[in-house]
């Protein structure tokens, strides 16, 4: 199966379900989750629903392209939107940048009493673990966007995934931090405190030998102590991390929720995209379809790689047809040719091809006429080897981008052949960077209408 044949992703219909409370964007690093994440937002806004985005993106693109100075782990309202016809008094769009840190700290101030609170905020070891502890990132994604949806002041909420090394750490890491606080390490840290004096620390010291030896003698006193200080503050809050952790998990798996997985036509990037898509599957997690995005196209896709080498070939050697003669043409009857070959071209792709010629492979140019000779000067202002090796390298390029869509479609074609009932969009390469509302609503149309031509 190709991807002409696999079912499209149907945006608009996702984004208008009100049953959709919850959309996950997710994929490898680097693949436009935080674009495709804030134009579906976008999008839906303006069709009427009130979204809020919530991104983990430490780039800060997000609040660049809403107008938004600055994002927080406040959300905030991004203004600009409209109606999808264009009036007024839509839907409302809000956008936040997770604090890792100061989401921490919230769970801190809700679950504990302000004397303990302020013990635990100001104790050297969860300060580390605040800020920079493995898996800590996704688990306070999970833990906003449990406290997004209590709230139920939205009727959809957009997550843009953290930068993971891959994309499994998004479900892995919450798991693996709520284990890590409620798990027998910690309770062996929690029997110094229950026993207290001298007798508590040595029971930490005989605890910590046994599990690793030597971890005492590495890590130091001052440390462990400040690890027994936070373990007896937090005493009463362990469990809830396990709690809080299982119920996120659950609402991801809940019917209200999709997942959009975001990919680039690259090899790495799908790959990853399908170990996601398996995983998502195994815990029985909903999925809406694959986001392709950076899709490069053509505008003269019919002029193929080899001809158009071919064609770079002849015109370097001097190989030129003459039409009317039928003759082929050395170098130096090129040279005195008063007009360049006929090829028109943008920037990027070259619209119109050089009439094939009876041989295989080889490019015509035919003569000027009046007006075309007027319209580029005299042959003399341009000199017409010059033109030919500009017309050479353009082919060339041309070449290259069909190279590069032949590969791009090779790879497409094989995620789809592994997974058929995957729904599949795709998004056109931009030749810029999407800075604006505008930008973001361009990106929202062309997932909506699934175009794969080059803009």
């Amino acid at each position: 199966m190709t991807l002409d044949t696999a079912d499209r992703l149907e945006i608009d219909p996702l984004i208008d379900d009100p049953g959709t409370r919850i959309v996950v964007c997710c994929g490898a690093g680097g693949v436009g989750k935080t674009t495709t994440a804030a134009a579906l937002g976008v999008r839906a806004a303006e069709r009427g629903r009130k979204v809020v985005v919530l991104t983990i993106d430490p780039a800060r693109r997000l609040a660049q392209s809403m107008g938004i100075d600055s994002l927080d782990n406040t959300p905030r309202r991004v203004t600009g939107i409209a109606r999808d016809d264009g009036a007024a008094g839509g839907g409302e769009l809000h956008a936040m940048m997770l604090d890792m840190k100061r989401t921490f700290d919230e769970i801190v101030e809700a679950h504990a009493d302000p004397e303990r609170a302020r013990a635990i905020l100001e104790n050297p070891f969860y300060q580390s673990l605040s800020a920079g502890f493995a898996g800590t990132q996704e688990y306070m994604a999970m833990e906003k966007l449990g406290q997004l949806r209590a709230r139920d002041e939205w009727d959809l909420i957009i997550v843009d995934t953290p930068p993971s090394r891959s994309a499994l750490d998004f479900l892995d890491a919450p798991g693996r931090l709520g284990s890590f606080l409620d798990g027998g390490f910690i309770k062996v840290l929690m029997a110094p405190a229950k026993v207290g004096g001298r007798a508590g620390m040595k029971f930490l010291n005989v605890g910590m030998s046994m599990m690793t030896g030597t971890l005492g003698k590495l890590l130091g006193g001052q440390f462990l102590r400040d690890v027994q200080t936070f373990v007896a503050a937090m005493d009463t809050m362990f469990g809830g991390f396990r709690t809080r952790a299982d119920a996120t998990y659950r609402l991801l798996q809940a019917p209200g929720t999709a997942f959009v997985v975001v990919a680039a036509p690259e090899r790495d990037a799908l790959r990853e995209a399908a170990y996601f898509v398996e995983r998502l599957a195994a815990e029985d997690m909903p999925l809406a379809g694959l986001v392709l995005n950076r899709v490069h196209g053509s505008g003269a896709a019919r002029l193929s790689a080899e001809r158009a080498l071919a064609a770079a070939e002849n015109l370097d050697e001097g190989r030129i047809v003459d039409q009317r003669a039928g003759k082929t043409r050395g170098r130096d009857a090129a040279a005195v040719s008063p007009e360049p070959p006929a090829v028109e071209h943008s920037p990027e792709t070259l619209h119109e091809a050089p009439p094939a010629s009876p041989r295989r492979g080889a490019a015509t140019v035919p003569d000027a006429s009046p007006a075309e000779a007027g319209r580029h000067g005299s042959p003399e202002a341009v000199p017409p080897n010059d033109i030919l090796r500009l017309t050479a390298g353009l082919l060339r390029l041309h070449a290259e981008r069909m190279q590069v869509l032949a590969r791009e479609k090779r790879t497409r074609d094989r995620f789809t052949a592994l997974h058929p009932e995957v729904a599949v969009v795709e998004v056109p390469a931009l030749a810029g960077d999407v800075h604006d509302l505008a930008g973001l609503r361009a990106i929202g149309e062309r997932l909506a209408a699934g175009n794969t031509d080059a803009p």
